[in-house]
């Protein structure tokens, strides 16, 4: 039996919905399916499939990394993974729930990147991110997953070079040269003589809920940086009968116009994506019908101007998870 519970909500539910069920072109981006989101009772485990590809939870592509995987307990106390493996397509790892209550499982990341030009050659800021060992070739080579977009973004195509082409930066020709070994890790270590700088802050968060017993609310407490969601619908209390809602936060506060996207998982078993394209309100708030029961993929953007640093002209925010609905 699923108990449905509502956290209070201060100001009216409304929200501007773009047109549902649309059919966008999917970028290649990370997912966490877990074997399920509702325990009775502690002493088990989930098992939590981690991958990246065009389809959510359609492992074909290659694995995500699990290294910065965190799990965090009803209590505020942080768990662990065990059982960590990656493969070709997916990582996997496991965690035991010895704690009643709402459990976090995910990973967050914040960073800074870019490029500058230092006598006439171009430089890169921040690492530049690889495939897990074991992933599969990209497309043109065995290329990384493309983009420092972290865990939760989106990453784009591998091949020779990373993601920029064949050493020089977006793939054209005319521009400074790149040496791969010209990588600073952060903005402080940009040289004062660099022109042409150009940096942008990412950050990323990707979480799935798991739940033992009642659910609790203690894993949703804000940080109050990026881009966050407070549910007002428990995450593992949906049912396709019933409408989800969800606030999304900017810096804390409620965000409207952040634009969300959520999609059906088996889309291998049906033509269309089966795609919602849905935009929360004024107080920064969704509602998500569910046409049908099944773990669902969420993942929510915006980008803004107000980062950090201020020589970072674009932060780009997102938040990423995995939704188990059930049937009424």
């Amino acid at each position: 039996m699923r108990i449905i519970t509502l956290f209070s909500a201060a100001s009216a539910l409304s929200v501007a919905l773009s047109a549902a069920f649309a059919s966008p072109a999917l970028a290649h981006s990370q997912w966490l399916l877990p074997s399920t989101t509702v325990l009775a009772g502690t002493g088990n485990g989930v098992t939590v499939d981690a991958g990246t590809s065009t389809v959510p939870f359609y492992a074909d592509h290659f694995p995500m990394g699990i290294d910065d995987i965190k799990v965090w307990a009803p209590d505020g106390s942080e768990g662990k993974i065990q059982n960590p493996a990656t493969g070709r397509y997916r990582s996997t790892f496991d965690v035991m729930i010895d704690q009643p209550g709402t459990w976090k499982i995910g990973v967050e990341q914040a960073s800074v990147f870019g490029s500058f030009v230092l006598d006439g050659e171009m430089w890169r800021v921040g690492a530049m991110r690889r495939p897990p060992a074991g992933a599969g070739m990209g497309p043109g080579g065995p290329g990384g997953p493309g983009g420092p977009g972290g865990p939760g973004g989106r990453a784009g195509p591998g091949g020779p070079g990373g993601p920029q082409g064949e050493g020089r930066p977006g793939g054209e020709g005319g521009r400074a040269r790149f040496d791969p070994a010209h990588v600073v890790a952060s903005p402080a270590e940009i040289p004062a003589g660099a022109t042409d700088v150009k940096l942008s802050e990412r950050i990323s968060r990707n979480f799935i809920f798991v739940t033992a017993d009642a659910p609790t609310q203690s894993v949703f407490k804000p940080a109050g940086k990026g881009l966050e969601m407070e549910p007002i619908t428990h995450p593992d209390a949906l049912a396709s009968d019933e409408e989800g809602q969800f606030r999304f936060l900017v810096d804390g506060k409620p965000a409207a116009g952040v634009k969300v996207t959520v999609v059906p998982g088996g889309k291998r078993f049906r033509e269309a994506d089966d795609a919602q394209q849905l935009t929360t309100g004024p107080d920064g708030v969704l509602r998500v019908k569910w046409p049908v029961a099944g773990m669902y993929w969420l993942n929510a953007e915006m980008t803004d101007h107000r980062a950090s640093d201020p020589r970072v002209t674009e932060r780009r925010m997102s938040y990423t998870t995995t939704l188990e609905v059930v049937a009424p």
